[in-house]
């Protein structure tokens, strides 16, 4: 039924409790694919060896549950989580594929849960549920842009997302068939930020979204930010999926407005440092500045540059004392 992919860089620290969440699910026709891009770092005890090579030890995955042939190891040199992603579906055997990150984890009714669902809404081409985000050590509920008495059906991708700006579809509690994300080409290699979504905007926009409002997954932002894609770390346009190029979606009222919010947030470190200027420029020459804050309006277009940089040092501060 579902084959789980998890793509590992230097997450020993954290791989064991991935794994563990997907080897305990309460329902078990699954394969789980551990696809190592080329890690570096120390490996966990009590072996040694690189966290791949003792996955493939049929003596150290019963320490995991004893379930040693659901698990699948893939070898490549570091490529990037794109890459590591598509080569784990292009090796999956099950038509229904299940991401997880190597630093976060299910609750253990997830496969068999979201399975209901894909039962119950079988014309959708894609589904998620909700999760907690975990942040010093709290369980955060993810705020998705639903009604409170939404329990579980189709949704409209742009405006959940655009209501609140929590991913509906994020992808440690994602699934998609395997028919679909092959069509639309899997992740792009060249993007570093948001190639999930990317992905998942081009797969809601012709496909129906059934959302799960129940959170049973953890997206772990107590992770070093050397490990993570998101920090200060600005990108070149072809590695930022706010320098995509999303055509005829465009068009789109629903997308529009989900993608200038996106942008007048994702691009304010870029246009304070003068990274990408003439992309940035060109973005923010077609933002309706109507249908935001009118702060984002102050920060772009009325405010010095110099004054915007004080006020942002003077908010992480704050975050940071909080």
């Amino acid at each position: 039924m579902f084959t789980v992919i998890i793509p590992l860089y230097n997450k020993a620290a954290y791989v064991e409790k991935a794994i563990r969440s997907v080897l305990h699910q309460t329902y078990q026709e699954f394969e789980l694919i551990v696809v190592d891009d080329g890690s570096t770092d120390d490996p966990l005890p009590p072996k040694g060896g690189s966290i791949a090579e003792r996955l493939e030890d049929r003596s150290f995955t019963p320490h995991l549950g004893g379930w040693g042939g659901k698990v699948r190891v893939i070898k490549q040199q570091n490529q990037g989580v794109s890459v590591a992603r598509n080569n784990g579906v292009k090796a999956a055997k099950y038509d229904y594929i299940a991401f997880l990150d190597a630093d976060d984890w299910w609750e253990p009714t997830y496969l068999e849960e979201m399975k209901s669902l894909m039962d119950e809404f079988p014309e959708a081409g894609i589904y998620g549920s909700s999760y907690y985000k975990v942040k010093n050590g709290k369980l955060i509920p993810a705020n998705i842009g639903v009604e409170s008495d939404f329990e579980r059906g189709c949704i409209n991708y742009c405006k959940v997302y655009a209501k609140t700006m929590y991913m509906p579809l994020w992808t440690g509690a994602t699934i998609i068939s395997k028919s679909i994300f092959e069509s639309e080409k899997g992740f792009k290699p060249t993007l570093k930020l948001g190639e999930d979504f990317d992905l998942w905007i081009r797969v809601a926009m012709k496909y129906p979204v059934a959302f799960l409002n129940k959170s049973l997954a953890y997206y772990n932002q107590d992770v070093e930010l050397q490990h993570r894609a998101i920090g200060e770390k600005l990108y070149e346009p072809e590695q930022h999926m706010l320098f995509s190029d999303y055509g005829e979606l465009n068009n789109n009222p629903d997308f529009r407005i989900l993608y200038e919010r996106l942008a007048v947030y994702g691009l304010l470190p870029y246009y304070l440092a003068g990274k990408n200027k003439k992309e940035v420029e060109n973005i923010l020459s077609g933002i309706n500045w109507k249908n935001h804050a009118f702060k984002y309006r102050l920060y772009y277009t009325i405010l010095p540059k110099g004054m915007v940089r004080m006020w942002m040092d003077f908010l992480k501060v704050g975050s940071i004392l909080k």
